[in-house]
């Protein structure tokens, strides 16, 4: 699915218009940018957090080579789905909290 898809089973569900459901989906998606720029973690429940996390440098290797190469330190978004999700992707009852 992509965005447009996502917008139009918005659309849909809650039968917002599908201009209405675009502007309250990029507005969403903003505001997720905008926390995950501050540092700050989005918790929702039932569905799962957004967060920034840091990785460390590291080792790597030049796959072409094989030479050892030095990668940077990073600050990589993160998203860690609910037990809800993970059951329903998973298609088994969820686990009690």
């Amino acid at each position: 699915m992509n965005k447009s898809e996502f917008i139009a089973a918005v659309a849909e569900k809650s039968g917002l218009t599908r201009k209405n459901s675009d502007l309250a989906v990029s507005a969403m998606i903003d505001v997720i940018k905008e926390i995950m720029d501050k540092g700050d973690k989005l918790q929702i429940p039932g569905f799962g957090t957004f967060c920034v996390t840091d990785r460390a440098a590291r080792e790597g290797r030049n796959p072409r080579t094989g030479e050892p190469i030095e990668i940077k330190a990073a600050k990589v978004p993160t998203f860690k789905p609910s037990k809800v999700l993970k059951a329903i992707a998973n298609h088994t009852e969820p686990e009690e909290e």
